[in-house]
């Protein structure tokens, strides 16, 4: 068993809006979240609470600087790896715009993804290579020349949410943070794509789903929900708290907590 830990993580980015003068702005404010492997959690709140800012902390984005708390995998602080580092470590982000690269196709990536985590002298057969892939673009339904387009490239909305899918499954990580994979998705869409998360559902997989909406829970079923407000998380709970947050709304949540959360633009 693996183990994604979060820390009392206080995270600022720098903004400009104060008569153009760069501040540092904090938008973590103390998060504290652990996450075994056989486990899906599911962070939930209104915009501007610091859900996507969670998901690029652990991540390791440099644009979010750590002021203060830690993340550790398996114990140990992930705080001074860079992104890629922290990718062969274990973590994988499907974000909630996924970018897109010329001149790279996805099978090109999905192979050097899965043999960065493997020994230089032990790289992925090129038949199981295939046999893998061919297995999960009939799960997600996706048609075998998705592999030769250039990653993401002149992809809708919803291709690139199953492509990121697809990845997730390809590379097998130890722990999936999932930034809105439902967001732009029609029901069937969201039907494959919660299919292709289901599939990896067992004692070596974790993942951590950030979300709006309920409807996304429905097909993915939760073992914990953690409500999100002001950059910490005010409320945790079973899947019945994502039910009851979709019947009273954020309002009636705030009140009972006796909070006072202005709502922002998502960060």
């Amino acid at each position: 068993m693996s183990k994604l830990e979060v820390k009392n993580l206080h995270v600022a980015v720098m903004d400009e809006e104060d008569k153009g003068q760069p501040q540092q702005k904090e938008i973590l404010k103390g998060v504290n979240l652990t996450i075994n492997t056989g486990e899906i959690h599911a962070v939930m709140g209104p915009n501007g609470t610091g859900k996507s800012t969670l998901s690029q902390a652990i991540m390791g984005n440099p644009a979010y600087k750590v002021t203060e708390g830690d993340v550790l995998l398996d114990g140990k602080s992930l705080l001074k790896l860079p992104v890629d580092e922290r990718a062969r470590a274990g973590l994988f982000l499907a974000m909630q715009y996924p970018a897109e690269i010329a001149g790279i196709t996805n099978v090109e990536f999905m192979r050097a993804a899965i043999n960065a985590r493997r020994p230089e002298n032990d790289q992925i057969p090129v038949m199981d290579f295939m046999k893998l892939l061919d297995k999960n673009l009939a799960l997600l339904d996706m048609s075998d020349d998705i592999v030769e387009r250039y990653l993401n490239e002149g992809f809708s909305g919803g291709e690139k949410k199953r492509n990121e899918i697809l990845q997730l499954m390809m590379i097998q990580p130890k722990f999936a943070i999932l930034d809105e994979i439902d967001s732009g998705l029609d029901i069937d869409a969201l039907k494959v794509v919660s299919k292709g998360v289901n599939a990896l559902r067992g004692p070596e997989f974790g993942s951590l789903i950030i979300t709006h909406y309920q409807r996304l829970l429905n097909y993915i079923i939760p073992d914990a929900v953690h409500i999100m407000m002001d950059g910490q998380i005010v409320e945790s709970g079973g899947p019945d708290l994502a039910k009851k947050l979709e019947a009273e709304g954020y309002t009636g949540l705030r009140n009972d907590l006796g909070l006072d959360v202005k709502l922002t633009d998502e960060i």
